[in-house]
């Protein structure tokens, strides 16, 4: 059989990334703060881009705010999105090209621009020893205790509250009772998740002055007998250096004095600050919710994290093409088609964003309006398809972006919850709330009539509830209910506690 050369035509499919593709995607997992830090180095290093110092709000903007006479009569929410001319970002449709990314327009100037592999992107990705050498933040390492100690989702929305609201130093600057009001939540909840909470490492974090904080550390190292208790509530004493008062306080002997004054000043009166990264880092809401004179809600984007980007037009018709060599006329084109797409990229950021925080207001109204016992059980999926997007950029859209809500500042990801599953074909039961029916069912047994696990299963699923009888034993010991074995033995025997 004689070899000869032969040319032959095949079609394959492959994965690319274009470098809009790539910029966009960077663009919309920023914060606020990194974006406004990612178009300052873009204003440096690009002659055509300027602020825009007019003063005036974006079209975004001008469109949330007279919305007013749009009417949905399905939902109290306005839907603000009406009117753009340009289609929100979706970074992972099937077949993604320029124009998703570039809005309806064909003639983009971009499709010459060369094309980067999947594999190229991934080798611009940080090293393993990068990696490794990051220390975590301390709020990173407090939503990571708290993810494997907290089961229900409203007590982690609860925790996750709580965690925005210390200071650098790891105190507690919001009392149980305003958190309570916030969230519309029982102040008894609310005190039994920050005492979950105030046994995480760093050992005395989420105290609410000094002298908690010791006794935190304290009761960790097991040393927080009557006499030292005594002389953290009279630790005043020692910076007045009235040793004796002091002494008479705590019923102690000098040498025993002088042991708890080294043990005390041993402790760390600001647990937070051994972490590099602080946690009470400036937080801008990049969406603002409010309540119209008629009871909806009024969506719209923070105009303060809105970047005025304009391409200066006139800089480039000065310039002289017959004066400009070829190296220069190159250079302005990359940079004139780098400039439009930046000042696309970040209207279409921008939409993308408030399409998605319509949808999640729409979805948890009810916690809006009467507290966090209403949150409703939602992920990704769902906010994905009701608004045509892949979960992915849903993903990304929320992390790290957040919204100042009359209930306070929550990220976004905050709204996501579990869910457990109607055996009706009703809607999903929100895990908490599912938590909170059998706490009342078992608070209502009589002593004759006690409920076991199983006799739970049954009467939840006659109320459409569809539960397994473990899941019902692990939301009873996360509540710190006993069996019905014990409970039956308590009624009994006129105990209590359980």
């Amino acid at each position: 059989m004689a070899l000869s050369p032969r040319l032959d035509l095949r079609q394959s499919q492959s994965l690319v990334i274009t470098p809009q593709l790539q910029q966009a995607i960077k663009l919309l997992q920023l914060s606020a703060t990194e974006l406004q830090a990612y178009v300052e180095q873009e204003l440096q290093s690009n002659p055509l881009l300027e602020i825009d110092e007019s003063g005036e709000a974006s079209a975004l903007s001008e469109g949330a705010g007279n919305s007013s006479d749009r009417e949905n009569p399905d939902t109290s929410i306005i839907d603000t999105m009406d009117g753009q001319d340009e289609a929100p970002l979706d970074l992972d449709s099937v077949g993604v090209d320029d124009d998703v990314l570039i809005g309806p327009d064909k003639s983009s100037d971009f499709d010459s621009l060369p094309t980067k592999s999947a594999s190229a992107v991934e080798d611009s990705l940080p090293t393993l020893e990068q990696t490794l050498a990051d220390t975590p933040d301390l709020r990173s390492h407090l939503i990571q205790q708290l993810n494997l100690a907290v089961n229900a989702p409203v007590d982690r929305f609860i925790g996750m509250y709580l965690i925005d609201q210390l200071d650098e130093s790891g105190y507690l600057q919001i009392g149980v009772e305003e958190a309570a009001s916030q969230l519309g939540a029982d102040t008894s909840e609310v005190a039994r998740i920050l005492g979950l909470l105030q046994g995480f490492d760093p050992s005395g974090i989420f105290a609410r002055n000094l002298k908690e904080c010791l006794e935190l550390q304290l009761i960790d190292r097991n040393r927080l007998d009557p006499a030292m208790s005594a002389f953290i509530e009279n630790i005043e004493l020692l910076a007045k250096h009235d040793l004796g008062k002091l002494r008479e306080a705590c019923g102690v002997s000098v040498d025993d004095l002088k042991d708890m004054i080294s043990e005390v000043r041993a402790l760390d009166p600001k647990p937070a600050l051994r972490f590099e990264r602080v946690i009470n880092e400036s937080v801008i809401p990049d969406v603002l919710m409010s309540t119209r004179a008629d009871g909806s809600w009024r969506v719209e984007l923070n105009p303060e994290t809105l970047p005025r980007v304009l391409v200066n037009q006139n800089y480039m018709a000065n310039i002289n093409p017959s004066a400009a060599t070829k190296e220069d006329k190159a250079f302005m084109a990359e940079r004139l088609q780098s400039a439009n797409w930046l000042v696309k990229a970040l209207h279409q950021r921008a939409e993308t964003i408030l399409k998605v925080a319509i949808e999640l207001v729409k979805q948890q109204d009810m916690f809006f309006r009467r507290g966090i016992t209403y949150l409703k059980p939602l992920i990704l999926r769902t906010v994905a398809d009701a608004i045509e997007m892949h979960e992915s950029t849903v993903s990304r859209v929320t992390t790290n972006k957040y919204i100042a809500t009359p209930r306070g500042i929550f990220e976004l990801k905050y709204f996501f919850t579990q869910s457990l599953p109607s055996s009706s074909g009703k809607d999903a039961h929100s895990a908490e709330a599912v938590r909170y029916r059998i706490k009342a069912l078992i608070d209502a047994e009589a002593a004759t009539d006690v409920l076991s696990d199983d006799r739970i299963v049954e009467i939840l699923s006659r109320d459409g509830i569809e539960v397994a009888r473990r899941t019902v034993a692990k939301y009873r010991d996360s509540l710190n209910i006993a069996s019905s074995v014990q409970r039956r033995r308590a009624k009994t025997t006129g105990l209590r506690g359980f």
